[in-house]
């Protein structure tokens, strides 16, 4: 049965922040991080939530996380409620499949994003002048063309409903310091490469993505979401053809679906027709059970 939690309700916990799509709660030694089913396009929330969302985005974070723990440690203390501290227990029906009791770290004030493939604002930068965040590329590529190799192209990091701003590797190191911005650089890299790498074997190409870095004491640690539908353009190999837009896993379709409206991607969002809301969901479905080999009873 589909299950829709658009905001989590938990009054006997800290709320400190609700972000586009997760709910954090401050336990005092832990964060609560809670995925709810709120879906973003073009950095506004749209009105209408889809179903069980947050749980596929938490379950594919949770085995790449795993997975990534030879090349980078991450937050995650746990994912299995009944471990959770007593304060939490009330609300497991609430948190089941979509919390995750998280390790605190400091933030990086950057978007760490990799693409192996040209696609998105990265195409019509190079439509531009031939280059994405100050990286030449080769004359004539096709859009959604694989790149010669996976390439770094941070953004800033800006509040809801505000667009991240690419910056390039120069203003990157401005801000963070050149030893931590070629640090998370090459960590950047490496999480892709693996991920794009298994994937490709399950049937998906991992066009392009973005991490999160944060800081406990001296250690550089990942945080957020990992390789999810939500932090990554997510295509089916099958149908992969360069030359334009491509099919996707993720939440492409409903980009294309606001583009066709001719919406002005800015705030209020509009509303969102039940098949939008059905095909989204599926394809979020589909990539759970593409990545991870299961549907995790969804």
């Amino acid at each position: 049965m589909n299950t829709t939690l658009s905001e989590t309700s938990l009054p006997n916990l800290n709320l400190v922040k609700r972000g586009k799509v997760r709910d954090i709660y401050d336990l005092g030694d832990a964060l609560l991080m809670v995925a709810s089913d709120r879906i973003s396009a073009f950095d506004v929330v749209m009105p209408e939530a889809i179903p069980d969302k947050g749980k596929i985005l938490n379950q594919i974070s949770l085995f790449w996380f795993k997975i990534m723990v030879p090349i980078v440690a991450n937050h995650v203390i746990s994912g299995e409620v009944s471990s959770f501290p007593s304060s939490c227990k009330p609300y497991a029906a609430q948190l089941e499949g979509r919390a995750v009791l998280v390790q605190k770290a400091q933030p990086l004030p950057i978007e760490c994003v990799v693409r192996g493939y040209i696609s998105g604002s990265g195409w019509k930068s190079y439509k531009e002048d031939q280059s994405v965040c100050g990286i030449k590329l080769p004359a004539g590529l096709k859009e959604s063309d694989k790149l010669p190799e996976p390439i770094f192209t941070p953004s800033t990091k800006e509040e809801v409903g505000v667009h991240d701003i690419n910056i390039d590797f120069e203003e990157t190191c401005r801000r963070i310091g050149r030893k931590l911005a070629e640090r998370v650089r090459d960590l950047s890299l490496a999480i892709y490469n693996k991920g794009a790498k298994l994937a490709l074997e399950k049937g998906i190409i991992i066009a392009d993505t973005k991490f999160e870095f944060g800081r406990v004491g001296d250690d550089i640690i990942l945080i957020d979401e990992v390789l999810t539908p939500d932090s990554s353009r997510f295509w089916p190999k099958a149908s992969y053809r360069p030359g334009g837009s491509q099919p996707s896993f993720d939440k492409q379709f409903l980009r294309d679906y606001l583009e066709s409206i001719h919406w002005n991607k800015k705030p209020p969002a509009p509303h969102l027709p039940e098949e939008v809301i059905a095909k989204t969901r599926s394809k979020y479905l589909e990539a759970l059970r593409a990545v991870t080999g299961s549907d995790h009873g969804l």
